[in-house]
């Protein structure tokens, strides 16, 4: 029969092995090197609340990004940037509403209300975005006749926006994605670094989702079939 002392010792034992993976990743805090760099996704006054194609809480990511930032010597920035009369825009085809699809040369395109149009304050970054140190912005979704969602690529998977070599040169060799929308061109972004052999983070509440048909969970699990690492802001060690 077991000592009351030895049942004690034993369960202590179990309870402290419970405990130790949590404890472990508690501890485990990422901290960005040289070779990392934040990739802030359209940030963009169109996005928020009051604009024409804003995310549900998307504001909320600011505060976020703004903080993690600061672990970050490498950021980078994008914009949505369209010229006015954009093909991804309901309004150029006749008889589609925003959300609908339509066939493209490119391949299947979700149609937008017209948001991000060059030079207009609906594409400025939000003011409340405090990252100083953002080395580089990329204008994306400039080309009237193709979509752009990821950083890298445009929506036709060849034309490139050249932050692939950018930060290869920089010897960048993993990324953190952040920003707006999580199932478009978070998920496009983080994909695409991916091919290009990064090691990819998705910092999950830096972003918000769009989700429309079912969206979000299939944008996760691209990611995930992908290698993408879905992390949260507290998994970043950031100094005080």
């Amino acid at each position: 029969m077991l000592d009351r002392r030895h049942m004690l010792a034993a369960l202590a034992t179990t309870a402290l092995a419970g405990l130790a993976p949590t404890a472990l990743f508690a501890a485990a805090s990422i901290k960005p090197d040289e070779a990392s760099a934040l990739l802030v996704i359209d940030v963009q006054n169109c996005f928020l609340p009051g604009g024409s194609l804003a995310v549900k809480e998307g504001e909320q990511v600011v505060p976020v990004i703004n903080k993690i930032a600061k672990a970050f010597a490498n950021v980078v920035m994008t914009q949505d940037w369209h010229t006015p009369g954009h093909i991804s825009f309901a309004s150029v085809h006749s008889g589609k509403k925003p959300f609908e699809t339509v066939d493209l040369p490119y391949g299947k395109q979700v149609l937008w209300p017209d948001h991000c149009v060059q030079g207009t304050d609906g594409a400025a970054l939000s003011k409340d975005l405090a990252i100083p140190h953002a080395e580089l912005i990329i204008r994306k979704g400039f080309h009237r006749d193709v979509d752009s969602y990821s950083a890298f690529l445009e929506a036709d998977g060849k034309t490139s926006t050249g932050l692939a070599g950018y930060l290869k040169g920089r010897k960048i060799k993993r990324v953190f994605v952040a920003g707006l929308a999580t199932d478009f061109c978070v998920a496009w972004t983080a994909l695409d670094a991916r091919k290009a052999g990064f090691d990819v983070y998705v910092v999950e509440d830096a972003c918000r989702g769009i989700d429309t048909q079912g969206s979000l969970a299939k944008a996760w699990a691209d990611m995930a079939k992908a290698g993408v690492k879905r992390i949260q802001s507290a998994d970043i060690a950031v100094s005080a």
